[in-house]
């Protein structure tokens, strides 16, 4: 892997783990498109350009996150304390995702096909135009209830399979149940905390418990930081778009990167 190649794949993960299209599959086709191994590094990698999102996600809701902390004591009696409640919200969202991630810990590996990706993002962009056009977009976060929570967990769990978006499964099924669109996109960047985070502690532990070269070290630091800067301009400014825009269009860009899969996979 080249300083090149690092730094555009941190681009792709900072685009593209907040845009509800999937981090992970744009990571695997754009080695495959390239032509660029993917055996090397591969999931630690990625994983690595996830803490980057991991940082700028932290970065831009670092008010909420401090005042989500300050709240912990008042989550044996939330009612009545926002933060407190949205603590709830997100454990119980996180259970899903510990639960099946747990169980393809395994089979993670053998899922990151382009043939997987594409189905995926087709069948996602399908479901998030439907999504779009039949919610109400008129609720606000703290009308959710425990259930609906524990469901976005669910849909959140389902980005283990690449293809699908953690960010793209939560808003959709989040406007499926009429939330506005920006706040759909807020809770689930919140909501999407805990599984980043476990996500990189997991893989930096078996990084750390391997020797690293002084340039391999210095690709994953250029990933990550280059990660970290794009991410965190696309929260800002995919929050300001979906003020007054629709999302539909990332559905129907879901549908053309799946048909290009397609005729790349036939065109071999």
């Amino acid at each position: 892997m080249t300083y090149f190649e690092a730094a555009l794949l941190g681009v792709v993960q900072g685009l593209t783990e907040f845009l509800p299209v999937s981090s992970s599959a744009h990571l695997i086709l754009a080695r495959a498109f390239f032509g660029w191994d993917a055996d090397q590094f591969g999931l630690s990698f990625d994983v690595a350009c996830h803490l980057g999102t991991l940082i700028a996600v932290l970065a831009f809701f670092r008010a909420d996150i401090a005042r989500m902390i300050a709240a912990i004591p008042r989550m044996i009696a939330p009612a009545g304390n926002e933060y407190a409640r949205l603590d709830w919200l997100v454990v119980v969202g996180t259970i899903p995702v510990v639960i099946v991630g747990l169980l393809l810990r395994n089979a993670e590996d053998a899922l990151r096909t382009p043939i997987v990706a594409g189905a995926t993002l087709a069948i996602g962009g399908v479901l998030l135009i439907v999504a779009d056009r039949w919610s109400t977009h008129t609720r606000s976060a703290d009308s959710l209830g425990y259930g609906e929570a524990a469901a976005l967990g669910v849909a959140q769990s389902a980005a283990l399979v690449p293809g699908v978006s953690r960010s793209g499964a939560t808003i959709t099924l989040a406007l499926f149940f009429g939330l506005k669109r920006d706040t759909a996109a807020r809770f689930s960047f919140l909501l999407g905390i805990p599984a980043i985070t476990a996500a990189a502690v997991h893989e930096g532990v078996k990084l750390l418990a391997e020797p690293m070269p002084a340039q391999t070290a210095q690709l994953f630091v250029l990933g990550i930081a280059v990660s970290a800067v794009v991410g965190y301009l696309t929260i800002k400014y995919f929050l300001r778009y979906l003020a007054s825009h629709s999302l539909s269009v990332f559905g129907w860009y879901r549908l053309a990167l799946a048909a290009a899969v397609v005729v790349w996979l036939l065109s071999r």
